[in-house]
């Protein structure tokens, strides 16, 4: 096997895993790595099951992934629930990989601006008393917290997966380039932006665009594409 096909990395699906599942049978990985907004009418593993043990699932969540409780459900209270990188270091396929999910939103943190709240707690403790009792709103839950995000930069990895793009893309952050250089991290993937592309960020951190329905390998390679 190809030791770049070792890992692959799965494009936002919007509903559509065809492409994923193809390239599993095609080049057979250790494991994938999905990179969010899923846009999920059933349980996540309902649409895997003829990969589901031919290859490690790894997924972070996109801002799709919250847009109605169903969606949240069907991901978050999966059957690959246990499989979420957000916040976590992994090693995966003899990698360390660190995931990093959901998006920024002004309400909560918009770099370069600072963050609005320190923390979820101190956001809750500003709200009513009867919000305070409540759940956080999904909207929240998909958002990037400072504190989360900073606590993420004393861990160390090989590859970052994030669904929002860092600096190396016109629409990007570049907070995501420093937490990579803080994490000793070489590679960056993400999706969200609906583009392949290669980039650099930082010092020389290499950085990979995956296009909606794209699986790519460990070198960014395209290798299927479910576009058009």
């Amino acid at each position: 096997m190809n030791p770049n096909n070792k890992i692959l990395f799965a494009g936002d699906p919007h509903g559509d895993f065809e492409p994923l599942i193809a390239a599993v049978h095609e080049y057979k990985p250790e494991a994938v790595v999905l990179l969010g907004d899923y846009d999920l009418e059933k349980p996540l593993e309902t649409y895997l099951q003829s990969i589901i043990d031919l290859t490690q699932i790894w997924w972070i969540a996109g801002n799709h992934d919250f847009e109605t409780p169903s969606k949240h459900r069907h991901l978050f209270h999966s059957a690959l629930a246990d499989k979420g990188l957000h916040l976590k270091v992994i090693e995966i396929a003899g990698l360390r990989v660190a995931g990093l999910g959901g998006i920024f939103l002004g309400r909560v943190w918009y770099p370069p601006q600072p963050p609005k709240w320190q923390d979820k707690q101190h956001y809750m403790n500003s709200q009513s008393t009867h919000a305070r009792h409540s759940a956080m709103s999904l909207k929240y839950k998909g958002a990037i917290w400072h504190d989360e995000f900073e606590d993420l930069k004393a861990l160390k990895a090989d590859i970052l997966v994030t669904h929002e793009a860092p600096g190396s893309h016109r629409h990007g952050f570049d907070v995501i380039g420093d937490l990579a250089l803080a994490m000793g991290v070489k590679h960056i993937f993400h999706g969200h932006l609906h583009e392949n592309y290669a980039g650099i960020v930082k010092r020389n951190i290499k950085v990979s665009g995956v296009a909606n329905r794209t699986v790519a390998n460990l070198e960014g390679k395209i290798l299927q594409t479910g576009q058009g």
